[in-house]
């Protein structure tokens, strides 16, 4: 009994929450929020909050067409891999005090599968034969090469700032750092953690793929880039995956550096989370898009190697040395 009930249990993380219905609602009301705010900071009126899930429900009864060049099982795999990705990341990220799954080493995990949503998109696109896909892949490939630099400088800064205190050296569990927040306040406070995080906040768009970050997919350029060739239901599922990683990414910084601010009611907690992902959206991703122009490849990973890079560079180092 005890076993069906951890399994009943397992399948309500995975299923519901933190899993798959809460990435889907909360991505979705937060890629709405964006083009909401996009759209007011341009002086339009915008589309209605919950216009992307009108989207996904549409573009899920539309016609999916395949390319006669295409591989097909590859094709239709591509953007459910990545979906599926995301999910399982959500279940690493605490909500404050509350973790579905927890390990000594969540930080390097969730590394590693935030290489698969593009690694996917990537496949899907080479799949397709397009000649567009092509272009937008190599694209794509240029773009996380960039953002995993200064990710990794970002994550090992947190790591060793929380092992430091906490007598290990370098600490990698999500929820221990967490628990460290709760009980010493938000790493946001400490001085030396303000370069990493908004080396982080410059992080988010470029992972997402967000303007001006949106290099690979270049709509006047090159028709949408990877996704030129979808249509349909396997369309409908990439832009669920772009919302999901606008959360992914969102409710891992506040993880990072916000996880002082819980209070231990779930409900509660899950509205705090929710407010501040919604805030970092605002400062991280539809203000950068309101204010700037679409950066060239070459401009992305200069920005990220530099700037970015030194951002979070100079919070490990302070961090390794104890400051």
């Amino acid at each position: 009994m005890t076993i069906l009930m951890t399994a009943l249990y397992d399948l309500g993380y995975i299923l519901i929450f933190p899993g798959f219905l809460f990435c889907f609602l909360v991505g979705m009301l937060l890629c709405g929020i964006d083009r909401k705010l996009v759209a007011r900071m341009q002086k339009r009126v915008g589309p209605p909050i919950l216009q992307p899930m009108y989207d996904f429900f549409k573009l899920c009864g539309k016609e999916t067409i395949v390319p006669a060049a295409a591989s097909k099982t590859t094709f239709m795999a591509a953007p459910l891999i990545g979906l599926a990705a995301l999910v399982v990341i959500q279940l690493f990220i605490p909500v404050f005090g509350f973790t579905a799954f927890s390990g000594v080493a969540d930080i390097i995990v969730i590394l590693y599968l935030l290489l698969i949503p593009a690694m996917s998109s990537m496949l899907g696109g080479a799949a397709s034969g397009s000649p567009y896909a092509g272009v937008g892949l190599s694209r794509e490939m240029v773009t996380v090469i960039s953002c995993e630099l200064p990710l990794v400088l970002v994550l090992l800064a947190v790591a060793r700032t929380v092992g430091n205190a906490m007598g290990t050296g370098l600490c990698f569990s999500l929820s221990t750092i967490a628990d460290f927040q709760a009980a010493n306040g938000s790493l946001i406070l400490k001085g030396s953690m303000i370069p990493a995080a908004i080396a982080m906040l410059m992080v988010i768009p470029g992972e997402t793929g967000n303007h001006p970050f949106d290099a690979a997919e270049a709509e006047t350029e090159i028709c949408e880039g990877m996704l030129a060739e979808y249509s349909g239901a396997p369309l409908g599922v990439y832009k669920l995956n772009h919302a999901v990683k606008m959360l992914t990414l969102t409710s891992l910084f506040v993880a990072l550096f916000l996880g002082g601010l819980g209070t231990g009611i779930l409900p509660l907690d899950i509205i705090i989370m929710f407010l501040l992902c919604v805030a970092l959206t605002a400062v991280s991703i539809s203000f950068v898009h309101a204010v700037t122009a679409r950066l060239k490849i070459e401009q992305i990973f200069k920005y990220y190697w530099t700037v970015v890079s030194g951002l979070a560079l100079i919070s490990l180092v302070l961090a390794w040395y104890g400051m």
